[in-house]
């Protein structure tokens, strides 16, 4: 989609605010204000502790993200403001993100598969009730396809006298853990809006914020409609490649093929690569299963069953592999689980982030607290109250107490470690790989099991230690049998 060319030196936008101070508007908005210092960017949130944790001092944030403090150190204060004062950002401002949380239904309509659209209708009914000047909406969050068109419909309706505005499509291509490096060094900024030569002077003022730092030919221009819908089918795309590889994992430990090996000879293929083929406890966060169920829940809509069903299974199948690696624990625990003591180690989703949203270790921990097991967690960035958080929700146990009876969380993995029976790594966080394996080994009650949902560990060196051990993708020895030493 070709718009009017942009001038960097005669840019229309001035002055940013971005609705929702979360995992993408804040490290999002940081960015931007480091690459647009003549721009004034507020990120604003109806959470006062979250905007405070943006202004603390000592620099503690709300998220954590590698080389996020660095950038938020340098701009704070100069162009970039956290603030809850949503109604003067919003009148200040130029251009405006809507950043804010589109989470799953969990009752009525759609219920299950469809996004809850209430923030989103709530930030844009902020915006028209408040704004007294033209202003350029951009809708930042993972939303269904159309949603930019109910945005403009309340905005429209709602229109004061002299006000204009002009919606857009922006998703973000962030994966936690390096979103400051996806946003400095993006694949793609794509961008979305209305055809009509408003519409696409609107895009072209967009882009012109990004052109100060992403080369002009990776700024996709494009209809709304496809800016949606293609945030939707490349997380669906990531989500199917990573329950592709975990239900070639089943058919590793079935057969005595190794997963890695097959994921290198199929990631060798150029037309397929490396990336995403890497078998573990299945994926997590907040984005996959959210935008996978969006889109079967869009195929439902549109009466194309078959295309839902397609995508519904790459759900199933995390599920599945969820609850087949818990198996194998029970299996290999003597068929039984009650009252032995399991470590965790790992509940964020992923490494070198403090998310637990789908994290697999909460499903983990709800199958072995279902078969009565007693868990000590331990992670290196996830608060305790989290974790309790996590595990307490009403779709994860109906009994808080028990809970807490079962679950006891640790600030140091030698103290979760010690006098357990076994200890299954469910985050791929590094220093894992480096701890005294043999110090554990000799805290641990005999057999002492090691289960690697990550493919983390050095499988040998646990196993001359004396561990039992067990990894995703590899032929198991089924029932609590161990294997005869020749």
């Amino acid at each position: 989609m070709d718009g009017v060319d942009y001038d960097r030196n005669n840019m229309v936008i001035k002055k940013i605010c971005c609705m929702g101070a979360g995992y993408v508007g804040g490290p999002t908005c940081s960015v931007i204000a480091l690459k647009c210092p003549e721009v004034t960017v507020t990120v604003v949130d109806l959470s006062q502790a979250r905007i405070d944790a943006w202004n603390s001092s000592d620099f503690k944030l709300p998220i954590y993200e590698p080389s996020l403090e660095k950038v938020v150190r340098e701009c704070r204060g100069r162009n970039l403001f956290f603030s809850t004062d949503v109604d003067s950002a919003i009148q200040e401002a130029d251009l405006i993100f809507i950043s804010v949380n589109t989470p799953t239904k969990t009752f009525g309509l759609g219920k299950g598969r469809a996004a809850d659209l209430k923030y989103i209708e709530a930030a844009a009914r902020r915006i028209a009730d408040v704004a007294t000047s033209d202003k350029i909406v951009v809708e930042k969050s993972t939303v269904p396809v159309k949603a930019a068109q109910s945005i403009q419909r309340i905005l429209t309706a709602n229109t004061k006298p002299g006000c204009r505005y002009e919606v857009l499509s922006n998703p973000e291509f962030l994966a936690e853990g390096s979103a400051i490096k996806d946003l400095l060094e993006p694949d793609r900024v794509l961008i979305g809006g209305d055809t009509s030569h408003s519409g696409l002077k609107a895009i072209d003022e967009l882009a012109s914020i990004y052109v100060n730092w992403v080369p002009k030919d990776r700024i996709i221009k494009t209809n709304t409609w496809s800016s949606e819908l293609s945030k939707l089918a490349a997380n669906a795309f990531l989500a199917q490649r990573i329950s592709s590889i975990n239900s070639i994992s089943a058919v590793c430990e079935a057969t005595g093929a190794d997963v890695s090996e097959v994921a290198h000879a199929i990631g060798m293929d150029s037309r397929l690569g490396p990336k995403f083929l890497q078998a573990s406890l299945g994926f997590g966060g907040s984005c996959f299963q959210k935008d996978v169920l969006n889109l079967v829940y869009l195929c439902e809509a549109c009466n194309i069953p078959e295309v839902a069903q397609y995508w519904q299974q790459v759900i199933d199948m995390n599920d599945y592999q969820r609850r087949r690696f818990a198996n194998k624990i029970i299996a290999c625990l003597f068929n039984t689980v009650t009252d032995k003591k399991i470590a965790i180690l790992g509940f964020a989703f992923k490494k070198d982030t403090g998310d637990t949203r789908e994290s697999s270790s909460i499903y983990l921990s709800k199958f072995l607290m279902d078969e009565g097991a007693k868990l000590s967690i331990y992670d290196p960035q996830v608060a305790p109250a989290q974790i309790l958080c996590e595990l307490t929700n009403p779709s994860i146990s109906a009994d808080p107490e028990r809970v807490e009876k079962l679950v006891t969380i640790h600030s140091d993995p030698y103290e979760a470690l010690k006098g357990t029976h076994a200890f299954v790594v469910c985050t791929e966080w590094d220093e894992f790989k480096d701890y005294d394996y043999l110090r554990i080994y000799k805290d641990m009650l005999k057999p002492a099991f090691a289960f690697d949902g990550r493919r983390l560990l050095d499988s040998s060196l646990l196993e001359n230690l004396g561990f039992h051990v067990e990894v995703v993708g590899r032929k198991s020895w089924k029932n609590g049998i161990l294997p005869v030493t020749p």
